[in-house]
């Protein structure tokens, strides 16, 4: 699967240069704050960051090194899903939702072992999707896209119920973010 779609995507819904006060990841570029900006060798100015650095720094960090490549290539829903919470909550944000899925999905680990809820998608937690996507067929995909989906709106509830400044994003994320028509 090419990620260059999702990429692309991402960016044009995240638009140009933003610096909404009620942000805590402060300004951002086509989604990027600086933070990630410098931790990916930028050092001008995030109000001109390049749409292409953009789109490298997406396809390194929230595609390539979270490993949801290696999920496209089994369920490429499943990944662009990922994908998608990831840039919005952090890569092992999202990851974290995969796993809690797999583990609860096990049938009390009699279809595999639980996996470590720790944000990296490693062998065991592919070994787990590649035996979950086999034991309960193409239905499989659209369940575990549905469950993150679920994860997802309920964290962005709970981030609006604590911090009263988030809800200025509120209705935008469940609108945009929260989509279980991809599959």
């Amino acid at each position: 699967m090419d990620a260059t779609p999702l990429i692309e995507d991402v960016i044009d819904r995240e638009g140009g240069y933003v610096d909404h006060p009620a942000d805590r990841g402060g300004p951002t570029r086509f989604g990027i704050t600086q933070a990630v900006a410098r931790a990916e060798g930028y050092a001008g100015p995030i109000r001109e960051l390049p749409r292409a650095a953009a789109a490298t720094f997406y396809r390194r960090s929230y595609w390539q090194a979270p490993a949801f490549d290696r999920v496209a290539s089994r369920a490429p829903a499943l990944a662009a899903e990922l994908f998608d919470t990831g840039v919005n909550m952090g890569p092992a944000v999202a990851a974290t939702f995969l796993q809690r899925v797999l583990n609860a999905l096990n049938r009390e680990q009699r279809d595999w072992a639980d996996v470590a809820v720790d944000g990296a998608i490693g062998a065991k937690t592919l070994y787990a999707l590649d035996t979950l996507l086999a034991t309960r067929g193409p239905a499989a995909e659209a369940v575990l896209v549905k469950a993150i989906n679920a994860l997802q709106g309920e964290r962005y509830l709970r981030l609006a119920e604590t911090r009263p400044a988030s809800e200025a994003f509120l209705y935008g994320w469940l609108a945009h973010r929260v989509d279980t028509s991809r599959v």
